[in-house]
């Protein structure tokens, strides 16, 4: 499979992740977002691209995609006001990607696939 993006083939396989997520761009982050959306998922807000901007961050400087424990653990205490508990945080990031956070997020990062062990 594959996306266009400005004219260039982006190769992806076929869960739609990149094969080469050194191809992502503010573009192809775009391009994945809309198909995401395509696909009948829920529009994403601004957290939820900031959310993407993040795993990618994390991906480059650990060279590991963030687990779910992880984005609990450290982002849900930066949001301390908003949420008092860890399942709470845990609960809505599945609102914004209900078929799993990670997965989600870790293919509109460009990111190779996770697998399902990193969702718990």
């Amino acid at each position: 499979m594959s996306l266009q993006v400005n004219g260039q083939k982006i190769e992806t396989d076929n869960n739609g992740f990149l094969l080469n997520y050194k191809d992502w761009n503010n573009d192809v982050m775009h391009a994945l977002i809309e198909q995401h959306e395509a696909e009948g998922h829920k529009p994403l807000s601004e957290t939820a691209v900031g959310l993407v901007e993040y795993f990618r961050e994390s991906f480059e400087k650990n060279e590991a995609h963030p687990s779910m424990n992880h984005l609990v653990k450290h982002l849900g205490m930066q949001h301390a006001d908003s949420f008092s508990e860890a399942e709470e945080y845990k609960n809505f990031l599945y609102e914004m990607f209900p078929h799993g956070p990670v997965q989600k997020l870790s293919r509109l990062a460009g990111l190779p696939n996770p697998g399902n062990e990193n969702e718990s």
